[in-house]
């Protein structure tokens, strides 16, 4: 097969599963940017807003209501910088944590059901194997 043709394939694998996954969120999820800004501070630790923009690929003023509103929902603090107190980090509170846990679990129950009916043990070995490659890719 040609190399074109792969890589065709895979974004399209990619693109639908994520479209999938979404569609398992529960009725009463949090906004997607709410959950990705919660998973980058899960993820990474304290950090800026400048940094969490960057990392989401997005302005820094984009943030600004989501922040807020995360805040205000206890789901992340705000602290001044110890070393640079003109700056203030972010982290993600228990209740964050909380709320991204309840997040994944419905989309992860879903796909170790579908992954035990579809796929043979082998197969969810090479899966997870892809799934390494594409977080190398995605960290590009």
């Amino acid at each position: 097969m040609h190399r074109d043709e792969n890589v065709r394939r895979i974004r399209s694998g990619v693109v639908r599963l994520s479209r999938r996954l979404r569609a398992e969120r529960p009725a009463d999820a949090l906004a997607p940017t709410k959950i990705s800004v919660l998973a980058q501070l899960y993820r990474n630790g304290r950090m800026s807003a400048g940094d969490l923009a960057d990392l989401e690929r997005l302005q820094p003023q984009s943030l600004t209501r989501t922040l807020a509103a995360l805040e205000a929902d206890g789901l992340i603090v705000r602290r001044p910088d110890e070393l640079d107190r003109r700056q203030h980090l972010i982290g993600i509170t228990e209740a964050g944590l909380a709320a991204l846990s309840e997040d994944m679990q419905a989309r992860e129950r879903w796909l170790a059901k579908a992954m035990d009916i579809h796929l043979t043990p082998s197969e969810r070995r090479l899966l997870a194997d892809a799934a390494d490659l594409m977080d190398r890719l995605a960290d590009d």
